[in-house]
């Protein structure tokens, strides 16, 4: 009886000075890839030898080779970055899809730059998916789990195009709906009321710039953050225009939305119909848009799951077990 064949493969880099930052402080990154493919790790000199199953080395190499090629590209290697390549290996792709989606963590020139230092990119395939659509499509749907980064890297984009000049504005909006409040409900006047329901969308704006950039243009106009009710008989050329929380649309004002966009005007509309919290028996804008908008050139619809949540890992756990638990038992 044979056992497990152990595969040894040696890697042997050009350029010392990478190293640490590639291993990570007191070798955590490494630590970091062992544990998460179970192979082991030894580095002598330039030379790192990873021992480990066939497939369980093999998909090393891989993530260590994309990390240093972000490295080589002047970019930065954080625990974010590691688990990242190690998302992008490990799931079922073919080696296409892998490549492409691996390319996203080590070439800067495939990131949303904004006025951070270093270019935001994909860190799952399904987001490399959703960069490539933001960036060939006027419309598209982000689709999926809260932690996916579906709006976040909508606002980014958005914010990418504002200061390159490609477009002369940006309108941020959701609709006014939340677990069931009603903004009548709610202290103070229209702002405090509608602050609330906005607060992820300047939060994911100060993420791209410094907060003089947000508030200089919020005050010039040339960001809007606005309920979806204050877009009626409004035409948005030359915008990039985000609709989050589309789940919580009427057919109506889907409708109504997605017929706003003007000359070279951009949309994003992001949702999860998982998370409906309009009154009983009021079917979802997004669901509607979903079905009707299938096949029409220049819109594109990228679907994520729990497997592209990528806030803190128990974020994924949490969306597993709930969906789960709303499974029909067979």
């Amino acid at each position: 009886m044979t056992g497990t064949p152990v595969s040894r493969i040696d890697l042997r880099f050009d350029d010392n000075r990478l190293l640490p930052p590639l291993y990570g402080q007191h070798d955590t990154h490494l630590a970091r890839i062992e544990n998460q493919l179970g192979v082991t790790l030894i580095s002598r000199g330039n030379v790192l030898t990873i021992s480990g199953s066939p497939d369980s080395a093999d998909a090393a190499r891989t993530v260590i080779n994309a990390l240093y090629g972000r490295l080589k590209n002047g970019l930065a290697v954080e625990p974010a970055d590691v688990d990242a390549a190690l998302r992008m290996t490990t799931r079922v792709l073919d080696a296409g899809d892998r490549d492409a989606a691996l390319a996203h963590i080590s070439r800067p020139d495939l990131g949303i730059r904004t006025r951070k230092r270093t270019p935001i990119s994909a860190r799952s395939p399904t987001q490399a998916r959703y960069l490539d659509a933001l960036n060939a499509n006027e419309l598209v749907f982000g689709l999926g789990p809260a932690g996916t980064g579906k709006t976040y890297l909508a606002v980014a984009q958005a914010v990418s195009m504002l200061v390159q000049g490609q477009v002369d504005r940006i309108i941020l909006s959701r609709p006014a709906v939340e677990a069931g409040e009603r903004l009548g409900f709610l202290p103070g006047d229209l702002r405090e009321k509608v602050d609330p329901y906005l607060r992820p969308l300047y939060d994911a704006l100060h993420d791209m710039m410094p907060a003089e950039q947000v508030e200089k243009r919020l005050a010039s106009g040339e960001i809007e953050v606005a309920p979806l009710a204050f877009m009626r008989g409004r035409t948005l050329a030359n915008a990039y225009v985000i609709l989050d929380e589309a789940q919580n649309t009427t057919p109506m004002q889907m409708k109504m939305f997605l017929t706003r966009l003007g000359e070279n005007g951009r949309m994003a509309i992001t949702g999860d119909v998982t998370q409906i919290d309009l009154p009983a028996g009021q079917r979802s804008g997004l669901k509607d848009a979903i079905e009707i908008l299938q096949g029409v050139p220049g819109v594109a619809f990228v679907h994520f799951t729990e497997a592209d949540v990528v806030r803190h890992p128990l974020v994924a756990r949490i969306v597993r077990a709930y969906d789960d638990h709303d499974r029909p038992a067979p």
